[in-house]
């Protein structure tokens, strides 16, 4: 369950995919993704801190998007943020595009999956090197693939 506390609520425009094969319909999108993957992925929202179980994913393989299944951060990225949902240091290449967020008072840089537009996260300054980078991500808004 979203709570709207967390952005649970609708976003003004829904995310938006950049590359055409994958432009869906709400209906189509609402019948490939789970109640709730549609609020994250297509809505912005936000999954309450702590409850997906890839936040405490530790074996090596690969983050994919929920939305689309294109690789989005390996294992080797991951880290424990202790703030409930899975994060990561660094994206693979060309996996996530940004943009600026003004739900809050103050702006945050949100990201999004390249290929289906699906909203995954944001991004903070508060990562371990080498980046320095904290990509908080919406475990709802991926599935994993050991290898």
């Amino acid at each position: 369950m979203l709570s709207p506390l967390l952005g649970g609520r609708a976003a003004e425009a829904a995310s938006k995919a950049n590359d055409p094969n994958w432009q869906l319909s709400e209906a189509a999108w609402k019948q490939r993704l789970s109640p709730a993957a549609f609020a994250v992925l297509r809505r912005e929202g936000t999954e309450p801190p702590f409850s997906s179980p890839l936040d405490k994913e530790k074996r090596k393989g690969t983050f994919v998007c929920a939305g689309c299944q294109l690789p989005l951060f390996s294992s080797s990225a991951k880290f424990d943020s202790r703030t409930g949902w899975p994060s990561f240091w660094q994206p693979l290449p060309n996996a996530v595009v940004t943009k600026l967020d003004f739900k809050l008072i103050l702006p945050r840089t949100e990201y999004h999956c390249r290929r289906c537009g699906g909203h995954q996260g944001h991004v903070f300054n508060d990562g371990p090197r080498p980046t320095g980078k904290r990509y908080c991500n919406n475990g709802v808004a991926l599935n994993f693939i050991p290898g």
